[in-house]
């Protein structure tokens, strides 16, 4: 096989397995109310599920780094995928035991975030060369996004079967959803080539050692580049306040507020545009994303001088430009750690701390922007475009260190 396609497939296959392994752990956004009733289960159950879930993943993102720099990235992968099935199999026929449940819930964090996470990341580096890491980034994020609303559909497609019966339907869904990620590992069996054939070769000194993880620890340049994702993730995770904003604020009807939702959600497909404008007129990854988070926070800023008279359907659609500009930037986010002058054989190791720090806008923005709601109403949305055009005013600023101690740790090498 001719082995730019082989790449380019093999981006496909990875996006395949990230946008199918996070199905069973995030279920309930798509099956809510049918996964409460077929386990006989509470709201507040149903959150716990998720707290173990996301707080173990919390804790296992450094080690999993660092094993993941110590593995091949490919078997890691795989292993995770396969692994992840077998867990929605056993979910499938013990969900009406709530305490099995947790403990599915406890293994998916370490098949779902432990190893494979930093691994699937550092696979997209290893694939291609730096000067394209931006678009190969963006195309993976493009990649899974689709296959993300594929395996939603096709897991709904045999909730319908059910001809009604929530419980049959839900168990159908869970066992179709669970099995793509077997198909993600097949095709990463066949396309993918192992590190070692993969990874530009390196020195002895060069490889990984468990005793350079304190040399990531201290490096000031990976806690920046996690602040930057951070930045990023915060962006794309916030877009979502515009759908209420347009029901509360503009006026518009909660049926076309999530049209313009759907629209929005599939604006992950302009992902390899950001990588192509990185790589192709940028040159830079971190030029890029500091000129993106500069045009989100204008965009932010025009979006609250939007005037009361302005037709609904033009508003609308104005929410959606910020939020093609924020698909752009969130898409090449994580290939700023090439930028950093972070080797290679370390990516693992960074992705994992960078992980910690840079999802951790899921869960704070949530917290933060529902108090403000709570405090100010409709008013609260301009706090909140206040609050994400200093995080975007921040995340050009912290951009602009990672070059600067980027380049210079280049020179360094050199010398």
């Amino acid at each position: 096989m001719n082995s730019k396609l082989r790449k380019y497939l093999t981006i496909v296959a990875l996006g395949l397995a990230g946008g199918s392994i996070y199905f069973l752990p995030y279920i309930k956004f798509v099956f809510y109310d049918a996964q409460l009733l077929s386990m006989g289960i509470t709201n507040v159950q149903s959150g716990l599920l998720m707290t173990v879930y996301t707080v173990v993943n919390m804790v296992l993102y450094i080690p999993g780094g660092i094993l993941a720099d110590k593995f091949s990235a490919k078997k890691s992968i795989i292993l995770s995928l396969v692994a992840t099935s077998l867990l929605a199999c056993v979910y499938a026929f013990t969900m009406k035991n709530f305490a099995v449940s947790m403990i599915v819930y406890l293994a998916l964090s370490f098949s779902t975030a432990f190893v494979f996470w930093s691994a699937l990341m550092k696979a997209v580096r290893i694939i291609g060369t730096e000067e394209e890491q931006g678009f190969l980034y963006g195309v993976y994020y493009a990649c899974n996004g689709i296959t993300n609303a594929l395996t939603n559909a096709f897991a709904l497609k045999f909730f319908n079967s059910a001809g009604g019966d929530m419980t049959v339907g839900f168990f159908r869904a869970v066992l179709s959803g669970g099995s793509v990620a077997v198909l993600a590992a097949i095709m990463l069996g066949i396309l993918m080539k192992e590190n070692k054939e993969t990874v530009v070769k390196t020195s002895e000194e060069d490889k990984f050692k468990f005793s350079d993880v304190g040399k990531v620890l201290r490096s000031p340049v990976v806690w920046i580049a996690s602040f930057v994702i951070f930045c990023g993730d915060g962006i794309y995770t916030s877009v979502s306040y515009f759908n209420p904003y347009l029901t509360e604020v503009v006026g518009i009807t909660p049926a076309d507020s999530s049209f313009i939702s759907v629209i929005r959600n599939g604006l992950m497909l302009l992902a390899p545009v950001g990588g192509l404008l990185a790589d192709k007129v940028f040159k830079s990854t971190c030029k890029w994303l500091i000129t993106a988070f500069l045009i989100v926070a204008a965009l932010f800023a025009s979006v609250m001088m939007i005037p009361s008279s302005i037709n609904a359907t033009a508003a609308s659609v104005y929410t959606l430009v910020p939020s093609a500009v924020g698909m752009m930037l969130y898409g090449v986010i994580f290939s700023v750690m090439s930028e950093a002058g972070i080797p290679r054989a370390l990516t693992g190791t960074a992705i994992g701390i960078a992980s910690i720090i840079g999802y951790a806008p899921d869960s704070l923005y949530s917290l933060i922007f529902g108090g403000m709601l709570d405090k100010w109403g409709g008013g609260g949305y301009n706090y909140i475009f206040i609050f994400l055009i200093a995080s975007c005013i921040v995340g050009a600023v912290f951009t602009y260190l990672v070059r600067k101690l980027g380049l210079k740790s280049q020179k360094e090498q050199k010398a």
